[in-house]
């Protein structure tokens, strides 16, 4: 049995008011689902390598599925296979890091979706609806354009930085307004126009034509020039993330009831809540100074896996990180090869993609209310 529980709102947006789908909390999982859900999330696993290695043959230069594989185990020191080196600096130096880092990074924004629409019961949360994604291009534009690091940090580093001034931010405000759902979403959509303003000003006032065109490139979500360092960062913090969110699940699925139910259930909802949204904000903060804002796949991939493995968080969360790797793999591969030799921002693809996608969904959640 699914119920629908009717946004708390302090605003007149359709985003307040639309049902959110929450789990019954008596219902228990038959074996037959949960042979289905693990199935389903083994066959996303083969998926997703099956989709990185396909990825990564393709592009200008010509590089078999075989080849791939040789080089991969060359590299891992189980096999001593001939291959071109001209191929194996494509393969090994560009292609695989960036289809890792695609790989993690749809993984990881879909996590955090998947958190946050249960944390604020709101099914249009993502990522950015903090102002992380915002607060990070405002510090990339403040390094590139301004250079106020003076050097000591890089564009990836001001990024950081900054959306950990705007997460910190946003946590201040919330507590100043209700301190509840909807005051973190308030102080979420204040921090994402405050932080987006800045940039615009900044690049309006002080950059240049060069300047401009590389950091509009970079806040589109670029994926140009991974490197090994990156695919680690990304991939340490996407399974640290991962594996807290498990480790949550079972407050996740009483925080779809709300608040009181949460605390009902002997579970600490102020500093669990603070626990998960730091958790988002690090995470997000993370990718997005390594691969710039991607935007939709925080929003759009928590409600897909939902309807593949029901509404449980111990089934939804990796069933979500397994189809946002996927997706960004798929997505990022597509920009790369549609318009060779100049790459698409990996941002505009994935909108592109996910707008269509999202007004599905809000028409599925119409003809459900």
């Amino acid at each position: 049995m699914t119920v629908s529980v009717t946004i708390e709102h302090t605003e007149r947006s359709e985003a307040t008011t639309t049902p959110v789908e929450t789990p019954a909390p008596r219902r228990r999982s038959t074996p037959a689902r949960l042979a289905l859900g693990l199935a389903l999330i083994a066959a996303g696993a083969l998926a997703l390598l099956l989709s990185v290695g396909v990825a990564v043959t393709l592009g200008p230069a010509d590089v078999s599925l075989v080849n791939v594989r040789d080089i991969l185990l060359n590299h891992l020191g189980l096999a001593q296979t001939p291959v071109r080196v001209s191929e194996d600096a494509i393969v090994w130096e560009e292609r695989l890091p960036r289809a890792l880092v695609a790989a993690a990074s749809g993984a990881g924004l879909g996590l955090c979706g998947a958190i946050l629409q249960s944390l604020t019961r709101n099914p249009l949360s993502d990522p950015y609806v903090l102002g992380v994604s915002s607060g990070a291009s405002t510090g990339a534009v403040l390094v590139g354009v301004l250079g106020v690091s003076g050097g000591a940090l890089g564009l990836s580093g001001g990024a950081f930085a900054g959306a950990l001034i705007a997460f910190g931010l946003v946590v201040v405000l919330a507590r100043y307004t209700s301190g509840g759902t909807s005051g973190i979403i308030l102080a979420g959509v204040a921090g994402t126009q405050l932080f987006s303003a800045l940039t615009s000003l900044v690049i309006f006032a002080f950059a240049d034509s060069d300047e401009t065109r590389g950091v509009m490139f970079w806040l589109l979500g670029s994926l140009e020039g991974m490197r090994w360092d990156d695919v680690a960062l990304c991939a340490a913090v996407v399974v640290a993330g991962t594996a807290l969110g498990l480790g949550s699940a079972r407050s996740l699925d009483a925080f779809a009831f709300g608040e009181d139910v949460a605390a009902s259930l002997g579970i600490h909802v102020a500093r669990t809540r603070f626990l998960l949204l730091t958790l988002t904000a690090l995470l997000t903060a993370t990718l997005v100074s390594v691969a710039g804002a991607i935007g939709f796949v925080g929003l759009v991939l928590p409600h897909a896996s939902r309807m593949l493995v029901g509404q449980r968080h111990s089934r939804v969360l990796p069933a979500t990180v397994v189809l946002g790797a996927v997706f960004m793999v798929w997505v990022d591969a597509a920009a790369r090869v549609a318009f060779a030799p100049t790459p698409l921002p990996v941002g505009v693809a994935t909108a592109i993609v996910g707008v269509p996608v999202f007004v599905l969904l809000l028409v599925r959640q119409r003809g459900r209310a």
